[in-house]
């Protein structure tokens, strides 16, 4: 590569650091940077001059805090990759740099550049549950397959199948679906179901909640076990009394057994080594 393409090469990656840099910024940087390592020369002109300046610029750049990327053909390509993999059977809780919260079922993964608080994007195969922590200055956004799934603020399940279908289930806030080569986008409000197959996309509706209509306080604690994974012990004379209440699928276990605690006037305590719930 000859020295002007080298000089362009190098300019065309400086100018790729992060938004949070100003265009002046850049500019008056590369002209410091460009003028050092470019400057005119009497000698022969000597390649390995501008590989070594290459591990200078990149040095530099990552020591304080500016991180740049090469664009691939993959437009949610990311630097320095973290891979978190659930290999277990049951589902595993992750919390991302940004706060942001995944329970990541068995046999699924994520993927995220180690620039992520500036980069919020994500690659992932298999299922997982997201509630995003809200940042309007640096989206969050989802890459399963073909579709891209972009938020600011909420909650939502994101599922792959083996017949490369895709669904998107909308809890809380609002998401944007983009698929792959294509101008239209959908926007999900909560309840939406967005499901992309066969190279169509289409959007229905799904039930966000699970109803417990006069059911016996027992059928509650069996969901609580089924779903979240703890054991329920309930006082005998609480077994059969009767409870009407909605349930969000996705919410915060806390929740729902402070609820039954005020409704029942009972405390309860919740054991993590044993995964076990006890009411008295």
């Amino acid at each position: 590569m000859d020295k002007e393409k080298l000089n362009n090469e190098f300019e065309k990656l400086w100018n790729e650091t992060p938004l949070s840099h100003s265009d002046s910024k850049k500019e008056a940087s590369w002209e410091q940077f460009h003028s050092k390592t470019f400057a005119a020369e009497k000698k022969k002109f000597k390649p390995w001059r501008y590989y070594a300046a290459a591990s200078v610029l990149l040095f530099v750049l990552i020591g304080t805090g500016i991180y740049f990327k090469v664009q691939s053909d993959s437009e949610n390509a990311v630097l320095a990759e973290n891979v978190i993999e659930n290999t277990s059977s049951t589902i595993k809780y992750v919390v991302l740099p940004d706060s942001s919260k995944v329970e990541l079922s068995p046999n699924s993964k994520i993927i995220y550049g180690q620039n992520f608080a500036l980069n919020r994007k994500i690659k992932m195969n298999g299922e997982a549950y997201f509630k995003v922590k809200k940042d309007k200055q640096h989206p969050f956004q989802v890459f399963c397959d073909e579709t891209t799934t972009t938020v600011l603020g909420t909650s939502f399940t994101v599922k792959e199948f083996q017949n490369e279908e895709v669904t998107v289930e909308l809890y809380e806030g609002s998401v944007q679906m983009n698929i792959k080569g294509q101008d239209q986008k959908w926007i999900l409000k909560p309840g939406d179901k967005f499901t992309y197959v066969n190279q169509s996309a289409s959007v229905t509706e799904f039930s966000r909640f699970v109803d417990f209509d006069n059911e016996k306080l027992s059928t509650v604690s069996q969901y609580i076990e089924d779903n979240y994974g703890y054991k329920v012990i309930l006082p005998k004379e609480n077994l059969n009394q009767k409870i009407t209440i909605r349930i969000n699928k996705k919410e915060n276990l806390k929740t729902i057994l402070q609820l039954i605690s005020e409704m029942y006037n009972l405390n309860f305590e919740l054991n993590e080594d044993l995964k076990q719930i006890t009411f008295q």
